[in-house]
Order: structure tokens, then sequence, then C-alpha cells
């Protein structure tokens, strides 16, 4: 499925000049998502085909539907249209392995996308999860330093979601250890879908008698529903994490119902994306990429990454977000009255 968007987002400062505008104008580079269901990807895609456009290269791209033996297919789709580069949002780390190593084998540079891929073949470009989880660990902390705490945690098959839990035990061990919250309960969620995540809240809700004072949730859209599970109990307003500044979440921050977002500004890591692809195409090195360091992952794979740095977002900080241009007052305070600024 090859996607229309064309809305072009501003490079970073000196990407490409005339001559490397000429350069790349026969460039094509492959973008395979795992699948469309959150928010913010759209907003990465346009990032990513802003790079693209104004460099003058071609941007080809399939939606795997959250289907890892899809997303095989996609692949190799892409290199038999003429991908120079690949992009890959992986459905699932292990899974994909195969197709990388294709790329691989036809000369094609890999960029992972977000979420890791255990290969030294593929760059890994995402923002700092571990980070990310201590962000959400510590806000839900700060406002609720004692209590029964439930950890509704990302895909099984998503590295992710054990980064950004490995960074929330971090902040939270303490506690634990003195005895002032307690862990009651502990959930995956079955490909981040929201009716998965409020399944799960709702079970934990169940076996707890309702006795949960706090939920640090993975993203905003786990988030989104424990909140509804939690107000279908009547304890909406309880402390909520949650990750990547999706509109209904910033709502629902301003709303009192979620407490932090982590903010990923994907406007960012999708340029980012359309630059490396750009200079792999060039025949840059990994290792030559600016911002490059070599890292190892939880499993032992050493490979060449760069991790931008990530935002919390609370109803102490919601202008910046309206101010940043990436949600208009009228979007962040919809059903809000007499609310945290700019709601107010």
């Amino acid at each position: 499925m090859r996607h229309t968007l064309v809305a072009a987002v501003a490079l970073t400062a000196g990407l490409t000049s005339t001559a490397a505008i000429a350069q790349d104008s026969d460039v094509t580079v492959g973008v395979s998502w795992s699948n469309f269901q959150e928010e913010r990807w759209a907003t990465d895609e346009r990032a990513i085909r802003g790079a693209l456009d104004e460099a003058g290269a071609e941007y080809i791209s399939t939606d795997a539907q959250s289907s890892s033996s899809k997303q095989l297919s996609d692949v190799e789709s892409l290199i038999a249209q003429g991908a120079d580069v690949l992009i890959i949002l992986a459905q699932d780390t292990q899974a994909i392995l195969p197709a990388v190593q294709s790329a691989t084998n036809e000369g094609i540079p890999v960029i992972a996308y977000d979420r890791l891929i255990e290969s030294p073949d593929a760059f890994y470009l995402t923002f700092d999860n571990i980070e990310v989880g201590r962000i959400q660990a510590q806000n839900i902390l700060d406002v609720q330093p004692t209590g029964n705490y439930v950890m509704i945690k990302g895909s099984p098959t998503d590295p992710n979601a054990d980064f950004l839990r490995g960074g929330q035990q971090e902040v939270l061990q303490d506690a634990i250890d003195a005895g002032d919250i307690t862990i009651v309960g502990e959930a995956y969620t079955d490909q981040w879908l929201p009716a998965n995540a409020q399944r799960n809240m709702e079970q934990i809700l169940t076996a707890e008698g309702n006795a949960v004072d706090a939920v640090v949730a993975s993203n905003d859209g786990t988030a989104g529903g424990a909140v509804a599970a939690l107000t279908a109990q009547g304890l909406d307003g309880i402390p909520v994490s949650g990750q990547d500044a999706d509109f209904a979440a910033l709502n629902r921050i301003a709303l009192g119902t979620q407490t932090v977002s982590v903010w990923k500004d994907s406007r960012d890591l999708g340029a980012r994306a359309g630059e490396i692809a750009l200079e792999l195409s060039d025949g840059t090195a990994m290792s030559d990429l600016e911002g490059a360091e070599e890292w190892t992952s939880p499993s032992g794979t050493t490979l060449w990454a760069e991790f931008l740095e990530p935002v919390a977002i609370t109803q102490d900080n919601l202008d910046t977000i309206v101010d940043a241009g990436w949600i208009t007052q009228e979007e962040l305070c919809q059903g809000v009255t007499d609310g945290p600024s700019p709601c107010n």
C-alpha cells in the first residue's frame, strides 16, 4: 500500500545542499510500517516524506497491518520495487531478521525505526526508551508515592516494552523495597491495542477489588484503555502515565484523567530517519553518521544507534506542546472547563 500524504516538514538546518538534492534525486527509500493504528505514525510518515521530498528522493511504503508474516513479504516487495534504503518499523524484532538479511544481501542499508531489530546490519534510530520508562514512573511516583500500582506494559514482541519496563523499575525499586508501593498487577498488551489494555486493566481491578492507586501504562493507547476501565469503576483521576503525546492523551491530561505523556517528537525522529537514509544511500558508513554511537542490546548484539531525548508533558507544561505546534489549543482543551493553562 503506497501512502499519499504530502505535507512537508521542515528539515533540520543544513541537511542538504543544492548539490546533495541533485545527487539524491534518483534515490528511492522504502518504508515498511508495522501498522497505522497509533495516531503518531502518520506524523512520522509526514516527517520522513518531508525530508525525502526536500532532497528530491522517492518515497514508497507498505503497511503490514500488525502481521509479522506480511511484513516479511512487504520488505521483499519494497526491494523488488527498487528501494535503495529501507526504513523498517518492525512488528516483531526477531521475525523481521530474514528480511534484513535479504536487504543486506542486496547491499541495501536498513534503518530500524523506533523499534530495535537485533541485527548489526540495521542502524537503530529511536528515542531513549529506558529514559521514557523512568520519566513515566517518576511522574507517577511524584504524585502517588504510596499505594497499589498496576503496570500495563506494551506488546511482548516489541523490545521497547521491556526497555520501558526496565526504566520504570529503576525508579520504583526503592519505593518497593521500602514497602511504600506494591505492584498488584502487571500485564503485557498484545499489539499495543487499547482494547487489550482495557481488558487487562478490568481483570486486575476485579482481582484487586478496585484497590488500585496508580497505573504506569507504557503508551497513550494503553493509557486510554486503562482510563476507560478505571472510569467504568468510578476511579477516573487516579495517576496514569503514557507516551507519544497523542491528542486524546493530551486532552486527558488537560481533563485530569491522565498524569503524564512522554513526548517523543516524531517530527524530529522522522526527519532524522530521512536524513540518515539519504546519507546511507550515498555510501556513508553507519559509524560515520553524526550522532551515531556503538550500543549493545540487552541480548548482547552490538550495533550502531542514535537516541533522541524525550520530554515529559504534564498539566504544568501543556503550553509547551501547543507553542510547538503539535496540537492546537482547541484540540487540547476540548471539554475542559477551568483547567490548566492554556485551557483556563
